[in-house]
């Protein structure tokens, strides 16, 4: 008798699923059907081998025992064809592979070093880089990683000091690296072709799907111009493409779970997610992508009824671990070698809280009283947009009242000096601290004018509902009713009980509201333009939001008070808090960039 009697469910051998190449040559389907789930307690061979078993023991009338070998060695035979294929299959896509690499390294670094100057935004990037070699704080609202990379090649490479100022300055003036720190961002953009070809291929689909997808990255005429400069963007999307790659081969293992393989490209899809992350928040679509993808797999392995509840609960463990926990660590760690690397004062300081500039080495330590009395002298300092300190210069408005500007200024300065005075301009004999509901004026230490506002309307904000802010007066002037401002205490340290009934420093937080008008003290992330220094404006609004009407005194000097007057106590800010504050500060920061890029530009409507 011969094989060819045998039913039709035992004369097809059991086909392997899970593997990538059991088609043809050119296919490759993903085992992602309902069926491709096994429990974990078992093997695959396991089951082809109980499958084997069970035919064996079958009592079919006419078999012998010569007949089931047969059918063995045929099986045997057919296994062997298909994995002399999947190597072949496995050899051309590498050799393909190969070439694509070659050819996008063409596309991408052809002529890198033109032009021979600072481009677009090689502006910030390139300047972060050698803030990092300086080790002087910046803030930027991107997290390091990218940035971090970027320092590093050019540390190697010999950059110094450039400080990559302006649009068009000149690299080779300077000896500049910048075709190294170049070709190191065309590197990483280049390897998204072939990273895009292996991802289609290990989803399943032809060669010819496989390269249609990498020349179309290759040849994205955006992505070209993007890969040759020095930008975050190029290692972001090398991550990007990378942790997709590596969610597919971990797909791909989904019927030996639990298995080595299994592991590892879960545990690199979440090495991959922290990573991207770490570059630009737009990796966050990235963790949302592999996340929803996660759940359906979680819960079709939950309506699994074959599947054991203590199996699904390792599932999740591992899923949680590798896809949570990881990118979570990884991305702290890169702020932990970010502070690390900065461990000095530098520009970036004005962002920053009073506590956390004190964690910087080279900061002016603030050694102020806590007290506020009249005759203070004191930094005022804006909360809600971290724009700076209250702030006034030698310069006036071009229209309006054209009187002295008041602004917010991010860094420390003498112009931010205001001197607190009584409402009737007396000079203070004894110490008398400043209480709520106090109508108080301010005295610009530098020009000796004072806090003003009235009923004209700001240079940028040409609302009705806000008010111009300036610095008025004159020598022999005594000022006037439009510099009254009562003090309106929001909020104070809960240590600190003192600070909820009168000006303490650092602790109080307070509104300054005019007298005349009613309106408060403000400022938003609105920037004045060239002739206000590009600082932030300040106003006076009348019933605007209360948070961005909060101020605080983050140093203060006043001679009455005794040499042994209480001073204030800062909290040390550990790592996690100082992490917190920075990603707040990213967060607030990003979201106000709402104006237009200098050198962007829009299609152009026509109408006919």
């Amino acid at each position: 008798m011969t094989l060819d009697n045998i039913p039709l469910s035992y004369s097809n051998p059991p086909e392997r699923v899970d593997s990538l190449y059991n088609r043809h040559l050119d296919h490759v389907p993903v085992s992602i059907e309902d069926n491709a789930y096994t429990t974990g307690l078992t093997k695959t061979t396991d089951n082809f081998r109980n499958r084997n078993k069970h035919l064996k023991s079958l009592d079919i009338d006419g078999y012998d025992s010569s007949d089931i070998d047969l059918f063995d060695s045929k099986s045997n035979k057919f296994r062997q064809k298909k994995e002399e294929q999947r190597r072949a299959s496995l050899k051309k896509d590498w050799y393909i592979v190969l070439a694509l690499t070659i050819w996008a390294a063409y596309i991408r670094l052809y002529k890198i070093s033109q032009p021979p100057s600072v481009v677009f935004d090689e502006v910030h990037f390139g300047g972060f880089a050698t803030k990092y070699i300086k080790t002087r704080f910046f803030m930027d609202v991107h997290p390091p990683l990218a940035k971090m990379l970027i320092a590093l090649i050019g540390k190697l490479a010999g950059l110094d000091g450039f400080d990559f100022k302006d649009i068009g300055k000149d690299y080779l003036e300077e000896n500049v690296p910048y075709v190294i720190m170049r070709v190191f961002c065309g590197i990483t953009g280049l390897l998204v072709v072939p990273t895009a070809y292996l991802t289609i291929r290990g989803a399943g689909h032809s060669i010819a799907a496989g390269l249609v997808a990498a020349f179309m990255v290759c040849y994205e005429n955006g992505l070209i111009a993007n890969n040759r400069l020095i930008l975050l963007d190029p290692p972001l999307l090398f991550f990007t493409a990378a942790t997709a790659l590596m969610w597919i081969n971990f797909h791909n293992q989904k019927r030996k779970p639990f298995q080595f393989w299994w592991y590892v490209w879960l545990a690199m899809t979440g090495l991959g997610l922290g990573l991207t992350v770490s570059c630009k928040w737009v990796g966050l679509f990235t963790i949302a992508t592999i996340g929803s993808s996660t759940i359906k797999g979680l819960w079709e392995l939950w309506g699994n009824t074959r599947i054991p509840t203590s199996v699904f609960l390792r599932h999740f463990g591992a899923r949680a671990m590798c896809l949570i926990v990881l990118p979570v660590a990884v991305y702290l760690l890169m702020f932990r070698i970010h502070f690390h690397i900065l461990p000095n004062s530098g520009e970036g300081d004005g962002f920053m809280s009073p506590e956390f500039q004190q964690t910087l080495d080279g900061h002016t330590s603030i050694n102020a009283p806590i007290d506020i009395a009249y005759g203070s002298k004191v930094f005022i300092r804006h909360i809600a947009t971290r724009g700076g300190y209250l702030h006034s210069h030698p310069h006036y408005y071009p229209a309006g009242s054209k009187q002295q500007q008041v602004t917010l200024y991010p860094h420390r300065d003498d112009n931010n000096w205001w001197t607190i005075t009584k409402m009737d301009n007396s000079n203070a004999t004894e110490i008398e601290f400043i209480k709520n509901g106090d109508i108080i004026t301010f005295k610009h230490a530098n020009s000796n004018k004072r806090l003003h506002s009235h009923d004209i309307r700001p240079p940028m904000t040409d609302i009705e509902y806000h008010n111009e802010v300036s610095a008025y007066g004159f020598d022999d002037f005594n000022g006037d009713a439009n510099d009254h401002w009562r003090v309106e205490i929001v909020e104070g340290e809960k240590s600190d009980s003192l600070s909820k009934e009168r000006l303490r420093t650092i602790h109080t937080k307070f509104r300054l509201i005019h007298v005349m008008s009613g309106c408060a003290l403000f400022s938003h992330s609105v920037k004045l333009p060239e002739w206000g220094f590009e600082q932030q404006e300040v106003t006076c609004i009348k019933g605007g939001k209360i948070p961005k009407t909060v101020w605080y005194i983050e140093s203060t000097e006043n001679a009455l008070l005794p040499s042994d007057a209480e001073r204030v106590t800062y909290k040390k800010l550990g790592f996690f808090k100082k992490f917190l504050e920075l990603n707040k500060v990213m967060w607030d920061t990003n979201s106000g960039l709402t104006s237009s890029h200098p050198y962007d530009s829009r299609p152009e409507v026509k109408y006919s």
